[in-house]
């Protein structure tokens, strides 16, 4: 009876202890699940804040990326007025946004001091103008600035090619027409001049004693003489007239619709000029003189090479009788 007493006395202590121990450890279970599921739902929500963020992010990307591919449609001119219309009329593609102006002079900006003005710098203080716009919200003012890069962009282009085709027509050291230009210019008016029965005048101007020059003073001091001629030359002529560097000191001119009485006028005028300025260079002033061989067309020839002859003949005139004159072609 005992043993059964005892038997059943520890049955019950082990019944109460399995049972305290597995309810502490289902307190514990209940405990980390619910741990558990709060930090889920807190990972639940970070995603939701990430996926909403990523959202937002590719959005972003995705404009400014489409803002950059711009620069292929504003790339497209090589002119400097094109490329800003090009660009005027993406920027309203993407942004709300009022005037938009593209100004070269700094001294014009004071019209527009209620616009938000930005240099467009293409090399560092090298400024070729200034983008205005006004009415910009606030909200679109970095894809303004994106836009203003992709601008920035063309007109380098633009410039860089504007560059390269001044430097094949036009001579590095006289800044006139190269000779093989100046033909094909020569050629153009004198096919317009046919055409419309017109009169042309070509010019032959050979600086007098230029090697003499040379010699006494050296090739630094020649190259800045006939520079500084041809600056004359240039200031003497009108628009409408081009000039060349034919070959070394030699200077040509097409006066267009230009006859002779006329001719003889702007040729002297030129002479004049050159003669009576001080050319200055380094520590000299210096006095020169030209002397100039004129043919006109119809009087004296109908093609290039023969009033390039004729007034080739007529320079070699007006050297052999005293310089600094001008001599007409005899034929």
């Amino acid at each position: 009876m005992l043993h059964i007493t005892l038997f059943l006395f520890l049955s019950v202590l082990w019944y109460m202890f399995l049972r305290s121990f597995f309810s502490e450890r289902l307190k514990f279970m209940e405990i980390k699940n619910t741990r558990l599921a709060k930090e889920l739902r807190s990972l639940i929500s970070s995603k939701k804040l990430l996926d909403l963020e990523n959202k937002k992010l590719n959005a972003k990307f995705s404009d400014t990326l489409a803002l950059y591919e711009l620069t292929k449609d504003i790339c497209r001119s090589l002119e400097e007025e094109k490329v800003f219309a090009i660009f005027s009329k993406s920027l309203k593609k993407y942004i709300s946004i009022g005037d938009c102006r593209y100004i070269k002079e700094a001294a014009d900006l004071i019209k527009y001091k209620d616009y938000t003005i930005l240099p467009l710098n293409i090399e560092e203080n090298q400024i070729v103008g200034y983008l205005a716009a006004d009415r910009i919200p606030v909200a679109d003012k970095e894809k303004f600035g994106i836009l203003a890069q992709q601008l920035l962009i063309g007109l380098r282009r633009a410039l860089l090619y504007e560059k390269v085709q001044s430097l094949t027509i036009t001579d590095s050291l006289t800044g006139v027409y190269c000779r093989r230009y100046f033909l094909e210019r020569f050629s153009e008016e004198l096919k317009r001049s046919k055409k419309n029965k017109l009169h042309l005048t070509f010019l032959m101007i050979d600086i007098d004693n230029f090697k003499q020059f040379n010699d006494r003073y050296g090739h630094l001091v020649g190259d800045a003489i006939l520079r500084q001629v041809s600056k004359i030359i240039t200031e003497a002529v009108r628009q409408i007239d081009f000039i060349g560097r034919y070959g070394g000191e030699e200077l040509s001119i097409v006066l267009a619709e230009t006859d002779r009485e006329q001719a003889n006028f702007a040729a002297e005028r030129i002479r004049q000029a050159i003669a009576m300025a001080v050319i200055r260079v380094y520590d000299e002033e210096l006095k020169v003189t030209a002397s100039i061989g004129v043919s006109t067309f119809p009087d004296h020839a109908a093609s290039i090479q023969d009033l390039i002859d004729l007034a080739d003949q007529a320079l070699y005139l007006a050297k052999e009788t005293g310089k600094n004159k001008v001599c007409f072609s005899p034929a």
